[in-house]
């Protein structure tokens, strides 16, 4: 297999917040004050939505681009919901600003389930982990 990303994370000295490098990218996460943290950044269910959403919307307007399809604005919402139980789903609502028709909607919404991190959430991904 061949690595198609990297990241690191690193704890710092305000309780949760952790600090992300990613490429040439730096970004933070926290948890919000109600779960002990101080908000300074997205909580980690919210930057998963954030990669999906954000992976969907590319994979859109790459095949919007390819068909020859105006989408103008392109918004992907997305909710998280967990129970007690240890279920979960995902809720992925698709917005465009140019009309389409039932046709396009159609394979825009199978093109959203087919996107890399759609499959990767999909397939119960493998995690191993180890001592450095």
């Amino acid at each position: 297999m061949k690595a198609i990303a990297t990241a690191g994370v690193t704890s710092s000295s305000v309780a949760y917040r952790q600090d992300i490098r990613t490429g040439n990218h730096t970004l933070v996460a926290d948890e919000p004050p109600d779960h002990g943290g101080q908000d300074a950044g997205p909580a980690p269910y919210d930057l998963l939505l954030a990669a999906l959403g954000s992976c969907t919307a590319i994979t859109l307007e790459m095949y919007a681009a390819k068909k020859g399809w105006r989408l103008g604005q392109l918004r992907v919402d997305l909710t998280f919901f967990k129970n007690r139980e240890g279920e979960s789903r995902i809720e992925r609502v698709l917005h465009v600003t140019e009309p389409l028709d039932e046709e396009q909607w159609a394979r825009l919404i199978d093109v959203a389930g087919k996107t890399p991190v759609t499959k990767t959430l999909l397939s119960g991904t493998p995690i191993t982990t180890t001592a450095g």
